[in-house]
């Protein structure tokens, strides 16, 4: 889903207390995937293009680049990666968001 900073706004202080817009919030939806899952839905994902367009300026990349970062990092903490819960944690998720951005923009 794309969502401007307003809601994006919203839903960063409603679900993670934090009151400023963001770039990707992801939601899980089936918990059993960890427990293999076979077919089904692993979440959603939320991404404001507005944010994507700043960072993406910033970056010097391509609004599509960016948001496909996005759609990347967002789908791997469907999966369980958090980069949040140590320095380790947060390097392996970066190597593989870059492993996976280049085989989705080959």
């Amino acid at each position: 889903m794309f969502v401007n900073d307003m809601k994006m706004r919203d839903l960063n202080f409603t679900y993670r207390g934090i009151d400023k817009t963001t770039d990707v919030l992801s939601f899980p939806q089936n918990f059993s995937f960890y427990k293999g899952l076979q077919g089904g839905v692993l979440g959603d994902i939320i991404i404001n293009p507005h944010k994507a367009g700043r960072q993406a300026k910033e970056n010097g990349v391509s609004l599509q680049r960016e948001i496909s970062w996005l759609l990347i990092h967002g789908l791997l903490h469907l999966l369980g990666f958090d980069h949040e819960k140590n320095s380790y944690q947060a390097q392996k998720m970066r190597n593989l968001e870059k492993e996976l951005l280049g085989i989705a923009c080959r």
